[in-house]
């Protein structure tokens, strides 16, 4: 459900280097060119473009690519730009600096929206970049007493099962357990900890149902009802990132549009992080639930060449 266009022919990694050095040189900087080529490959493909122009040219094209361009567009196509991998572990070292609840999402969504093996590649690249784990980072920002804390550093210590297999009567007791904590106001209670860092998502998906069937609403409408708390908020955020996170993103993207200011950083992160993955999916959750195009969200909110990469990223409104 990725929403990026990929040419074809697909030119070589050589013919993409050579253009963007064309892009980089004369008066002026054609940014047209440079989201053109980067904004329609994949992240293998970014990747073979980025090792290529380094041997071409013998300079980093991220370091290139930082000295050419400005402000919010420069961000956007660095982080496009860079190895998923250690663009979400600096994403999440990021967040671990800041203070306000917005921030944490980015550790959720590092933790539960991608697949396992993606978040370990995470941790590794964590680990390369900034001598410590995730994990000591994650619990040293929260304090003892924070029931989030043991939350957050279970969900980024997971490694999940990725297979299809569902056990029905796990899926019925945890409903039940999952309920009951809720119902308690103990969204940090041990065994919610447990099963949702712990579950695969396809066994969530089960579990999740069987506690709509069995106690009348959603588990996110559930948590909802319990108030606007970081705590209960932290919660909807994993569970829609775990089962449905074009329900997140679609959020997310709405919330940095809305008020007085556009919030770019959550704006770019979501849109940077899902294109290759589920953007064609928020865009039909983004409509479905705004009756309006994620489109002309971002058209009527944003300017220039940032506006055009994003965009490009996003796709057509109809596809």
């Amino acid at each position: 459900m990725a929403s990026i266009t990929v040419p074809n022919p697909l030119p070589s990694p050589e013919q993409d280097a050579q253009n963007l050095r064309k892009a980089f040189q004369g008066w002026g900087t054609d940014e047209q060119a440079i989201i053109g080529i980067l904004c329609h490959r994949k992240a293998a493909q970014r990747a073979a473009i980025s090792e290529t122009y380094d041997r071409l040219y013998n300079e980093s094209l991220l370091r290139r690519l930082h000295s050419e361009l400005s402000g919010d567009f420069r961000g956007a196509v660095m982080l496009w730009t860079a190895d998923p991998a250690e663009r979400d572990a600096k994403l999440a070292h990021k967040a671990l600096k800041k203070k306000d609840d917005r921030h944490v999402w980015v550790i959720i969504e590092v933790a539960c929206a991608s697949c396992s093996d993606h978040l370990m590649a995470v941790r590794k690249a964590y680990h390369s970049l900034f001598l410590s784990s995730i994990e000591e980072d994650v619990a040293f920002k929260f304090s003892e007493t924070n029931p989030l804390r043991q939350l957050l550093v279970q969900l980024v210590s997971s490694y999940r099962y990725d297979g299809e297999h569902v056990d029905e009567e796990i899926a019925k007791s945890e409903a039940a357990e999952l309920h009951d904590a809720i119902r308690k106001s103990q969204p940090c209670h041990a065994e919610v900890i447990r099963i949702l860092s712990t579950r695969n998502k396809v066994q969530l998906k089960e579990t999740f149902k069987h506690y709509e069937q069995n106690f009348g609403k959603a588990i996110d409408e559930d948590i909802s009802n319990q108030g606007s708390s970081q705590l209960f908020s932290m919660l909807k955020a994993i569970v829609w990132c775990l089962t449905s996170p074009e329900r997140h993103f679609a959020e997310v993207i709405r919330s940095s549009i809305l008020g007085l200011g556009t919030d770019e950083a959550s704006l770019t992160r979501s849109i940077v992080s899902r294109a290759e993955i589920d953007m064609k999916k928020i865009k039909e959750e983004y409509k479905k639930r705004y009756r309006t195009t994620l489109n002309d969200d971002v058209i009527g909110d944003t300017s220039g060449y940032y506006k055009s990469f994003l965009l490009a990223l996003v796709g057509s409104a109809d596809s």
